[in-house]
């Protein structure tokens, strides 16, 4: 097993996590299995509880793991199935520590952070290095770990002697540190200065942890001057300072480390079994990167949310759409919408925002509710959806979006003014959403319905369904503790709102569809954590199609889309894959 350890410095969010996910993607390029493991030095057993606010998104995985929305980044990357052991931290650590001391397994010895701890995190790396990620069930060969926040952060401290002692256990062969940091340039001067650099570098060698590649973060290209000043100061070869300099699609990273001869630098390093062929992966990467720079026309998709302040908050679903709209040849523009911007109360206290809510929403070409918890700006939620449903705009609803896509059925249409989520308001005599019986209200960690769940079509004319690939029923991912009330069922289906997908016992609704509507779907699970550049997630791609009046013409063609549609019709070469230039789902 060969180990990548990308540490960071000078700041936090500087990247590490793309720059993990485009080594193990380059590497997976060259044929190798890669998995990844992500460490956060915080004290929460897991990312559940989490405002959005705090470290973004909480990502979802297959076993119901909720995990740093830098695991996204590896699944979407790599094209892999992680777990929740992919994500380690300290509370799990301390946890794991603290259990084995109260059984007795430490024979009464001290328990301390050297070696017991420490000796905890490496047996976790390498027990969990060894379990595949892919559908395959092949032992990883490489195991790209990140290590979050920054050096000489108190609390990361044990996993970096962790990993110092580490690399002996494993020998220096098996073994490679790369460190990310940044190389700002002040607008006085406009020069890149590399202080901050070789500081962070001293620390990190002073820990006793070895860069052997130094990836700098910057605005611009890396000045020649520049990099040979890092390698004098920071004790490295010119070739292992990597330049990574701002670009204008995500998809362009790997093609850049790939380009300053990293492959290269591992196969000697660190002694991979990497032949010398044309590498397909990425040669998918340098089309879908060329095909984003070339895009022309545009759509435009409403995010109406509660946490629009920080667009880590909603990362996957920003991606799904970015999958979708690529696959269809559009640049997407995402107006983020504040749903309390769209209530009565802000046309009162600040109705300069409310009209350029309004008229954010009124201007696009399709609208999304994504996910989220608590009652503040659920109404203007509702007004969006109402007006989307009316003005026969494409509209998607996901988990929460989906749920309130019920109430303003059931109280515009129904009649139920009062219609309302038992979440919002407990009182409501028309509780449309109601409480799961198995949710635990004394506990918020792992309490809800989390993972992969299977959901049955009980239509055969869903569009939904087509756009699956008219499967009868898909696997995705939920986390959610409220759901659509199955006793009031019937009320909707008679006025044309129907329940199309259900759980396997028939007792949960999980996806909705309007008749006579464009497109106006809701979905209860939360189909963007299972999105990927080359396969679109179906809702998503569903709501782009619908956006860019191409819905009906891809559903006649049986779900294909037009040549000059396709991922090999404007980039102007052939697509390497049959399944991008057919873009057709695979059955599950």
């Amino acid at each position: 097993m060969k180990y990548i350890l990308v540490t960071g410095g000078v700041i936090s969010g500087i990247g590490k996590g793309i720059i993990a996910s485009s080594v193990g993607t380059i590497l997976k390029s060259c044929g190798l299995h890669v998995t990844a493991i992500k460490i956060d030095p915080y004290i929460n057993i897991d990312a559940g509880t989490f405002s959005p606010y705090e470290h973004g998104e909480v990502f979802v995985l297959d076993d119901g793991g909720e995990v740093d929305l830098d695991l996204g980044n590896y699944e979407r990357f790599l094209d892999i199935r992680l777990i929740r052991d992919n994500n380690l931290t300290t509370g799990k650590i301390y946890q794991s520590v603290i259990t084995k001391e109260r059984r007795g397994d430490y024979l009464g010895k001290t328990v301390q952070v050297v070696p017991h701890i420490t000796d905890a995190i490496q047996e976790w790396v390498m027990r969990q290095a060894k379990i595949s990620v892919d559908v395959d069930g092949v032992e990883p060969q490489v195991c790209v770990i990140e290590l979050g926040g920054t050096v000489g952060d108190i609390e990361s401290m044990p996993f970096i002697e962790a990993f110092r002692q580490f690399q002996f256990k494993v020998k220096r062969e098996n073994f490679c540190n790369i460190h990310v940091s940044l190389i700002p340039q002040p607008n006085t001067t406009g020069e890149q200065k590399t202080k901050p650099t070789q500081n962070s570098v001293r620390e990190l060698r002073g820990l006793g942890l070895s860069p052997d590649l130094i990836m700098c973060r910057c605005a611009t290209v890396l000045e020649t001057s520049v990099k040979e000043k890092i390698s004098m100061f920071c004790h490295v070869e010119p070739t292992q300072v990597i330049c990574v300099q701002d670009v204008p699609s995500l998809y362009r990273v790997p093609l850049l480390l790939e380009s300053q001869g990293v492959v290269d630098y591992f196969c000697r390093r660190l002694n991979l079994p990497i032949e010398l062929k044309p590498r397909k992966m990425l040669t998918k990467w340098k089309e879908m990167a060329d095909r984003s720079d070339r895009l022309l026309e545009h759509v435009s998709i409403a995010l109406v949310g509660k946490y629009t302040k920080l667009s880590d908050s909603y990362t996957s679903v920003i991606k799904a759409l970015e999958h979708s709209a690529l696959a269809i040849n559009y640049k997407l523009e995402v107006k983020y919408i504040d749903s309390a911007d769209l209530e009565a109360v802000t046309l009162r206290d600040e109705p300069v925002k409310y009209h350029e809510a309004w008229q954010k929403l009124c201007s696009s070409h399709g609208v999304l509710v994504p996910g989220g918890f608590g009652v503040r700006g659920t109404e203007g939620k509702i007004q969006a959806i109402n007006w989307a449903r009316k003005q026969n705009k494409p509209f998607l609803g996901v988990c929460l979006g989906m749920q309130l896509a019920v109430c303003e059925f059931a109280r515009n249409v129904l009649g139920w003014e009062d219609a309302n989520s038992t979440e919002f308001n407990p009182e409501s005599r028309h509780p449309v959403v109601i409480d799961m019986p198995e949710h635990n209200p004394g506990q918020m960690g792992g309490t809800m319905r989390l993972g992969k769940r299977r959901t049955i079509f009980t239509s055969t004319s869903s569009v939904l369904r087509k756009l699956y690939g008219d499967v009868e029923y898909v696997e995705e991912r939920h986390r959610h503790r409220f759901e659509v009330n199955p006793e009031l069922k019937h009320h909707f289906e008679k006025k044309g709102f129907h329940f199309v997908g259900q759980d396997v016992e028939g007792e949960r609704m999980e996806v909705i569809e309007l008749e006579d509507h464009g497109y106006f779907v809701g979905v209860q699970y939360h189909p963007e954590f299972t999105s990927r550049p080359i396969k679109p997630s179906p809702p998503y791609f569903g709501l782009l199609l619908a956006a860019a009046g191409k819905l009906p013409s891809y559903l006649t063609k049986g779900c294909r889309l037009s040549p000059r549609d396709t991922y090999s019709g404007s980039s102007g070469s052939s697509s390497p894959e049959l399944d991008m230039s057919e873009l057709k789902f695979p059955s599950l």
